[in-house]
């Protein structure tokens, strides 16, 4: 049975995930520790999950705590932690559920001792020039730790974020620095010492930590790594096609004429799905040809110039084998990460194992009570 009655999908290859996830850990040598924050990047947290699990990930990386739960909920049983903050009042939840919780600041700490924390498993987060969230003065990074153990929690972990571990290797060898010198006030055996993510878990190997922590090289981008396995592709198919007279404006604002006689083809995805208006004066790829949007990108749809004629129904690639998401990001002056998290849980999710489906995902059919997941579509 499937589930996708319209024709825009979002493809991952599961196979390329794990063979990833296999790779980066054989490169570092180091415990993985793998980032399925906000759904997998879009691709599916479970899916993720299980595939990076059969490549050899040792825990699990999310955003919040109803994300790790709803790990927890799926099945997840890897040791997960938040990278992000989390409410004193819910510690109950999180030693419930089994989940680590990242310290970020002495007043966290106090309000979280102040209650019952006794087992919550904890990470410490240094801030080392992110100036996001985590310790910068060493003095509350040691009062804080003593708190902890001192309230009965766990401390399972140590880690800082490099800023600029793609781009810049001067800042994130200064990073380092000053994360080695927490990491030696601290005088404690973590059993989780991290900071390398995945540029630099492939650039850096530091002999302090003792794992790596993976989010986008999951889906092959890697600044020094060219050749991982790309598993993420976005289609379509070509819903009507026209050919139009000169003279004859196209779409919303009527922003684009035609020259001559053109062939015009709707294609069924819009900036509801993710394909946002930005996108507009780029090229999709259709059957060997790469045809150029013509027109306002529309909420549901979009219309492109096919520069010769492919019949309704013509396969049409956002991003994938012959457009590569880094070339469409760096076409839109963004991240791939942005590209992939901005695909609306509208699009049908299908997973495949080397071109062979094995899992068909639609968010707002579960949400409807709809069957979601058929394991075997083969």
């Amino acid at each position: 049975m499937t589930m996708m009655y319209r024709n825009t999908w979002f493809e991952i290859n599961l196979a390329a995930v794990e063979r990833n996830t296999e790779r980066i850990k054989k490169m570092s040598g180091k415990k993985f520790i793998a980032v399925v924050k906000a759904n997998a990047y879009g691709c599916g947290d479970r899916q993720i999950a299980e595939a990076c699990r059969r490549g050899g990930a040792d825990m699990f990386a999310v955003s919040s705590l109803d994300e790790a739960i709803m790990l927890r909920k799926q099945g997840i049983e890897e040791e997960i932690l938040v990278l992000g903050t989390a409410g004193a009042e819910d510690i109950p939840a999180a030693i419930e559920y089994n989940i680590s919780l990242a310290a970020f600041s002495l007043v966290w700490v106090r309000k979280v001792c102040a209650g019952q924390p006794a087992g919550l498993k904890v990470h410490l987060k240094v801030d080392t020039g992110m100036s996001r969230i985590g310790f910068r003065d060493l003095e509350e990074l040691a009062e804080a730790k003593d708190l902890l153990l001192q309230s009965g929690c766990l401390l399972e972990g140590i880690f800082t974020h490099f800023a600029c571990a793609d781009t810049d290797k001067d800042m994130t060898e200064r990073q380092f620095r000053r994360f080695k010198e927490a990491v030696k006030k601290m005088d404690y055996p973590f059993p989780w010492i991290h900071c390398e993510n995945s540029d630099a878990a492939v650039s850096l190997f530091d002999p302090l930590s003792n794992a790596v922590r993976i989010g986008i090289s999951l889906y092959g981008i890697n600044a020094y790594v060219p050749d991982l396995e790309q598993p993420v592709a976005l289609y379509s198919r070509i819903s009507l096609v026209k050919t139009l007279p000169a003279g004859t404006t196209i779409g919303y604002g009527a922003t684009y004429t035609t020259q001559g006689d053109e062939i015009i083809a709707t294609v069924p995805i819009g900036y509801a799905d993710g394909l946002e208006r930005r996108n507009a004066g780029r090229s999709v790829y259709v059957d060997g040809l790469l045809a150029p949007f013509a027109g306002r990108i529309c909420m549901d749809q979009c219309m492109i110039r096919l520069p010769e004629y492919r019949p309704e129904g013509t396969l049409v690639e956002i991003f994938g084998p012959h457009i590569s998401i880094e070339k469409m990001a760096a076409e839109l002056g963004t991240i791939p990460h942005e590209l992939m998290c901005i695909i609306n849980d509208r699009v049908t999710r299908i997973y495949t194992m080397d071109g062979k489906p094995v899992e068909e995902y639609n968010l707002r059919h579960g949400a409807a009570g709809q069957q979601v997941n058929d394991h075997d579509l083969g």
